[in-house]
């Protein structure tokens, strides 16, 4: 017997007949004499509705308030997949975040989970029951509703999981596993068995969007072994295995590759100041003004001044950040001293990852020489221990990601061409 969490996203549970394929999932996990407990999302596009809902009433929302509206969607399909398994003989309740409870920072719309109470949990699997519980929410101090963020409840299953000591977390979503890159753009992209939780990390924060970011990291830090699997059924009631996230230790030395896979993302802004003043001090003025913003920076190339006195700084923000950082360098305009201020959106931050570049030179070489040999130039670099990023032309991306890709020996050799 093992205890899983499986958890469904938002398509998985669009509509009833969905839901019920769901429950029927469950079931068999649950038949296998397992103990479950289901963490689900909102219906696929109803927390945006009810985000339009919240800016509809007022554009200054209260956020308290705000995750009260945005939390009901996962409150609905829990009750409703409770009532599914119900209806075809399984044992099942829904339990709120706020009864366990899984407690919180007051960070509304973007909490974080600091403990979560298993005790009514516990008992409830011992007497086989299969627990559903709502992604995304939680309770903080004064016994406010939160939310953990878009994308919050992969974030709530590890966390459970890590709580309830399970043996796995299963995400279910509408892939069947991490490929080497997006299939969409390389059709002979093959999927991943096993990945480390080093390289998802860096995947997902660098535009793979089949695990949230903090999801991943709370995975790495508590150890949960973590499954992304397809939420299709085929006519067997199966679906193909997916790819296990696990320690670097899981995967063996015939699995490991240099590169494991792939990202890109085109939400990116590249900002360059001109005629910054080239003292000590002086970028240090730039960028804390942006931290105190709680705005996040990637990628940062300054330019040699040689005997001009002045250099230009330039670096990239997530798009949606973008009027905020112009509003904080027109503020700090004079405090700062710098020439012009520039910006451009139409860039793509290009990535490859892998835990093989630890011990292997000329990853990067290889990057360089692959796009230089396609006329793509890069505009920015930034590189951790087993990732080495580039900043392109947006219109250049999918060229970019299918020559890295081949140039890699990723392609699938029994693949469509």
């Amino acid at each position: 017997m093992a205890r899983i969490v499986m958890k469904f996203g938002g398509t998985s549970m669009a509509g009833i007949e969905r839901i019920r394929n769901v429950a029927a999932r469950v079931k068999r996990e649950h038949d296998a004499g397992n103990e479950v407990a289901v963490v689900v999302s909102a219906m696929a596009g109803e927390t945006d509705r009810l985000v339009g809902f919240c800016r509809e009433a007022s554009s200054l929302y209260d956020p308290k308030e705000y995750d009260v509206v945005v939390s009901a969607g996962e409150q609905i399909t829990s009750g409703l997949l409770a009532i599914a398994l119900q209806a075809i003989g399984v044992q099942a309740r829904s339990w709120m975040g706020w009864q366990l409870p899984i407690r919180t920072s007051d960070g509304h719309a973007s909490a974080r989970i600091a403990d979560i109470d298993t005790t009514a949990l516990n008992a409830s699997l011992a007497a086989g029951e299969v627990a559903v519980i709502p992604g995304f929410q939680g309770l903080a101090a004064g016994e406010r509703v939160t939310t953990l963020g878009r994308g919050g409840s992969d974030t709530s299953a590890v966390a459970m999981a890590a709580a309830m000591k399970a043996d796995r977390c299963d995400i279910y979503t509408d892939v069947d596993g991490v490929y080497t890159t997006d299939p969409r753009i390389v059709p002979r992209a093959r999927k991943l068995k096993r990945v480390t939780y080093e390289e998802m990390l860096e995947l997902a924060s660098v535009g793979a969007k089949v695990l949230q970011t903090r999801s991943v990291g709370l995975a790495m830090k508590e150890n949960v072994r973590v499954q992304v699997l397809s939420s299709f059924v085929d006519a067997d009631g199966e679906s193909e295995p997916g790819t296990l996230i696990v320690g670097e230790e899981e995967i063996d030395d015939m699995e490991r590759q240099l590169i494991t896979g792939i990202a890109h993302d085109k939400n990116e802004a590249k900002i360059t100041l001109t005629a910054v003043p080239d003292r000590p001090g002086a970028v240090a003025s730039i960028f804390t003004p942006l931290a105190e913003a709680n705005i996040n920076v990637d990628m940062i190339v300054q330019n040699i001044a040689h005997s001009t006195g002045s250099t230009d700084v330039t670096f990239t923000v997530p798009q949606a950040e973008l009027a905020r950082v112009l509003d904080v360098f027109e503020r700090q305009h004079e405090a700062i001293g710098y020439g012009e201020l520039l910006h451009d959106t139409r860039v793509s931050k290009v990535s490859v990852v892998g835990v093989g570049m630890r011990s292997h030179a000329g990853v990067a070489a290889t990057m360089f020489k692959t796009l230089g040999d396609r006329g793509i130039n890069v505009q920015a670099i930034t590189t951790s221990e087993i990732k080495v990023s580039v900043l392109i032309h947006e219109d250049e991306t999918e060229l970019a990601v299918r020559v890295l890709h081949t140039a890699y020996g990723l392609d699938a050799e029994d693949a469509a061409a």
